[in-house]
């Protein structure tokens, strides 16, 4: 039988270490991948939408920016309710205009003394805590709207825009 090797003096079994060149290189090359991965998807190369001719990204300068609406205002006068004696503030001044379309202008103006009467009308018979409450004014809002399209007729008045809504 063959003899064992023993080991000579200094040199003792000590276990080789692996080498992390190839977890080193991994980890890099997936920087590198992601990286680029990341460039072309941010930059459009890749996954970008179709232009209307199907050739590629679109470029910048050929986005079309749409026209607004054709739109008019009718302003309404300013109201000043009292609010009775139970309220801490007195009295509520409310100043509104109707976003309307333009070749209904005409007809809403001649209705603004039934609109102010509505409004009017509503605001009085709201309660005291409604109109405190800052969340109510998008409720008050579009209880108001609602009763302006029933006076001036489906399709006439598109929003209420409120200008000025102070308790004092």
């Amino acid at each position: 039988m063959a003899e064992a090797e023993e080991p000579v003096d200094g040199e003792e079994d000590a276990p080789k270490k692996k080498s992390k060149k190839g977890l080193i290189i991994g980890l890099v090359l997936a920087l590198a991948l992601g990286g680029g991965g990341f460039f072309a998807v941010y930059s459009g190369m890749l996954l970008a939408p179709a232009s209307e001719d199907g050739h590629g990204p679109e470029s910048e300068a050929s986005e079309i920016v749409l026209d607004l609406p054709p739109v008019a205002y009718v302003d309404l006068d300013p109201l000043v309710i009292s609010l009775g004696r139970t309220a801490s503030n007195k009295h509520l001044r409310f100043r509104a205009s109707l976003e309307v379309e333009p070749n209904n202008l005409k007809d809403v103006e001649g209705l603004k003394p039934r609109v102010l009467d509505v409004l009017n009308s509503y605001l009085r018979a709201v309660e005291i805590r409604n109109l405190e409450d800052p969340g109510a004014l998008i409720m008050l809002r579009a209880q108001m709207l609602r009763r302006i399209q029933l006076v001036t007729g489906e399709g006439r008045v598109r929003d209420l825009l409120i200008l000025e809504f102070v308790l004092n």
